[in-house]
């Protein structure tokens, strides 16, 4: 069947070329010179059923390199394919299929070239998790920029990013992915990271259209268990997970992915509120909406497609208009619109969906990706300037204790741990091209950074995990002939991300283990943690007398932490995701509601707060804020008020402090959060120095609410704005 429907498409190609000659005009959809929308008609107009669905389907090309994704491989791809995975890095093998589609196939349509750039192309940057914490969406934005840049110049147009599923549950491994547990912290940085990608032209040559996923709600996992039924509400869904993806649709975002996950009943995949309702006819998207993998013919596992021509219509009539790899569309929809079960007019919608994000991004007028050297594309020194940088202000000195760091004056230091040398764990998952001989292990950063300032004793001391302690004499006799121990612990790069579910955030016992006879030499222990999640530390905290956060970093993570260690970078990272005491308090997150007995309710066995909340982080300086100063504290609707507050660094050494700025409504028709983050502002601060910071409250944007079907509303009454430990109550009359 699919040799004849090629050998047809051929046929019908020859004739279609001979037509053109004959008339001697250029096809408006040709015409750079007019408008996307003419050319998207005019050529919309010239296709056939069959050309029409092929550019609604993904297949691959290249190595598959994500385990999570197992499909029979596609050798023979068709010309008039829509959309490739392209999992090469060279522009050369890109060109060559791209060639078959523009010069074999009828109209010559671009295919459009996909790829997961989650966290950097070739340059990898920390882990999106990690880069929330720096709280510096301009940085963010940069780095977005040269993952494009290389990306592009590598044959790649489109990427499955930014992911911006809020997400409560570390137990669930995605959270490496997104950019934590707040709406508000996830709508900034997954609109900076649209902006880096896609820049002010998306056919500009170093710029890529970005994808938001998953829509929606696939951080509510179940239990942290990867793909499952979600339970979400209406109120939820607005109030929680879907204001990323209004402000990701504001910023421009080209594609949204739809999500694996059953909503209430409901498969994100086969979900027209979301796709159709919401994104498209309220939300306005002229891009379309792609499937993850293989979640089109998924919908038979969830219990609501009996096969895989029913999925494929029920995902369609829904509004998702790309199938990737689920062979679903290209089976059975060209016979679902002949049935009459889909109609000419909706297929239509779709195809121009895709064909429009093709123009956009000057396919048409550039199909080839000029060749280059890996030399021209990737490391460039600039790139890996921003990657030092997002590591440096990424990390999180959670614990200082008796200001153990920076360390100075020091003879001899023991470095011990499976991380202390590792390069390859350090990238993260989804990390793309980054190659671990690119990385600055930990060990290698401190001995950059001390030279001959101090003798450095290495001992890995264990494994990852498993139960060999052979290495613990060795790293316990480092540590005894040491003034300070560098314990670093933590993750596998694959214990995080996709299908990396775990059912405890403790790290293995071999590690806490390890731990505990170093505690026993007496010597001061400054625990270095890289992981894609927050971790249970309430075991290894007592015996640490400092900890600092340094997550999967990427290439440049061991010159930063080694500087932060050694006192010559100053701490700015603050958490974006809470760090339960223990994996039993999960979910845990600073935004809760409030509970009917706010004196009752909590753990008999462990504390019911966090070990370290959102927010928290420690500098070497400190930081004294003022009081807040509201411009007036009575106001109407309509009114603008600004909060200002002013914080002086009082210490001795230059720092950036991060502002805060929460929002709380007491008293509400629909109840609140406890708290709401709506601003925040990071700013280097000078010893001595005083800078302002200030709050500029639009009421219906920052003190309004969501019902349950995304209407927003504002009450008059008392309002709270709360920056650490200050609060200034404001009061909207009628």
């Amino acid at each position: 069947m699919k040799k004849i429907l090629i050998l047809c498409l051929a046929a019908v190609s020859v004739a279609g070329a001979r037509a053109q000659k004959t008339h001697g005009r250029i096809p408006v959809y040709k015409d750079a010179s007019r408008p996307v929308e003419e050319r998207v008609g005019d050529l919309l107009s010239r296709m056939t059923l069959e050309e029409k669905v092929m550019q609604l389907n993904q297949y691959t090309l290249g190595r598959n390199d994500n385990a999570n994704n197992m499909a029979d491989p596609v050798n023979d791809i068709p010309a008039e394919t829509g959309s490739l995975i392209y999992y090469g890095s060279s522009p050369e093998l890109r060109n060559r299929v791209q060639r078959k589609a523009v010069e074999e196939s009828r109209l010559g349509i671009p295919i459009l070239f996909g790829h997961d750039v989650i966290h950097g192309f070739r340059t990898t940057y920390p882990i999106s998790l990690a880069q929330a914490c720096s709280w510096n969406p301009a940085l963010v934005e940069k780095a977005a920029g040269v993952a494009a840049q290389e990306a592009r110049m590598s044959g790649v147009d489109w990427t499955f990013s930014p992911m911006i599923d809020v997400a409560r549950d570390p137990r669930w491994g995605r959270v490496a992915e997104g950019y934590g547990e707040d709406p508000y912290a996830n709508a900034v940085f997954g609109a900076a990271t649209v902006k880096g990608y896609q820049g002010d032209d998306l056919s500009d040559d170093r710029h890529v259209a970005a994808c938001l996923k998953h829509f929606a709600g696939y951080g509510a996992s179940e239990a942290g268990r990867d793909y499952v039924y979600t339970e979400i509400s209406r109120q939820t869904l607005w109030d929680t997970y879907l204001p990323p993806y209004e402000a990701g649709i504001k910023a421009g975002a080209a594609t949204v992915m739809s999500s694996f996950n059953d909503i209430s009943g409901t498969p994100g995949s086969a979900n027209r509120y979301l796709m159709t309702e919401v994104l498209k006819e309220r939300w306005g998207h002229d891009g379309f909406v792609v499937s993850d993998w293989g979640a089109i013919q998924q919908l038979r596992s969830q219990g609501v497609a009996a096969d895989k021509k029913e999925a494929a219509e029920k995902a369609f009539a829904a509004g998702l208009e790309m199938d990737m790899m689920n062979r679903c569309y290209d089976a059975h929809l060209a016979e679902l619109v002949r049935e009459g079960r889909v109609s000419q007019a909706q297929l239509d919608d779709a195809v121009r969906r895709v064909l429009r994000v093709k123009f956009r991004l000057g396919l048409f007028e550039k199909p080839y990706t000029p060749e280059s050297t890996e030399k021209e594309r990737f490391l460039l020194p600039e790139s890996l300037r921003i990657a030092e940088e997002l590591a440096a202000e990424s990390m999180v000195l959670l614990k200082n204790e008796n200001d153990v760091l920076p360390l100075k004056g020091l003879r001899r230091i023991a470095v011990v741990g499976p991380i202390a040398k590792s390069r390859y764990h350090l990238l993260g998952s989804w990390s793309s091209k980054g190659d671990a001989e690119d990385v600055v292990s930990v060990f290698a950063g401190l001995e950059a950074e001390y030279g001959d300032k101090a003798e450095l004793l290495y001992a890995q001391g264990c494994n990852f995990d498993g139960e060999d302690a052979s290495g613990f004499g060795e790293a316990v006799a480092a540590a005894s002939a040491a003034d300070i121990v560098v314990l670093c612990l933590g993750e596998k790069r694959d214990w995080s991300g996709e299908n990396a579910s775990r059912s405890s955030i403790a790290l293995p016992e071999i590690q806490e283990r390890l731990a505990r006879e170093l505690a026993k030499t007496g010597k001061p222990i400054v625990l270095v943690l890289s992981s894609g999640r927050p971790l249970e530390l309430c075991r290894l905290e007592p015996l640490s007398a400092a900890i600092v956060q340094m997550w999967q970093p990427g290439l440049r993570g061991g010159g930063p932490l080694a500087g932060i260690l050694a006192g010559r970078i100053n701490p700015s990272g603050r958490l974006a995701m809470t760090f339960p005491y223990s994996t039993g308090q999960i979910p845990i997150y600073y935004n809760h509601r409030q509970s009917a007995r706010t004196h009752q309710g909590k753990y008999q066995d462990i504390p019911s707060t966090p070990l370290y909340g959102f927010g928290h982080g420690l500098s070497y300086t400190t930081f004294e804020y003022g009081d807040l100063k509201p411009s007036a504290v009575t106001f109407r609707r309509g009114d603008k008020v600004s909060v200002e507050i002013a914080v002086t660094n009082t210490g001795k050494m230059d720092g950036a402090e991060t502002v805060h700025w929460f929002v709380s409504d007491p008293v509400c028709t629909i109840s609140r959060p406890v708290r709401e983050l709506k601003h925040f502002e990071k700013q280097p601060i000078r010893c001595g120095e005083t800078h302002l910071f200030r709050f500029e409250i639009d009421p219906e944007r920052d003190l309004s609410f969501t019902d349950g079907d995304g209407r927003r509303f504002l009450e008059p009454g008392d309002y709270y704005v709360i920056v650490k430990d200050r609060k200034v109550k404001l009061t909207l009359t009628e």
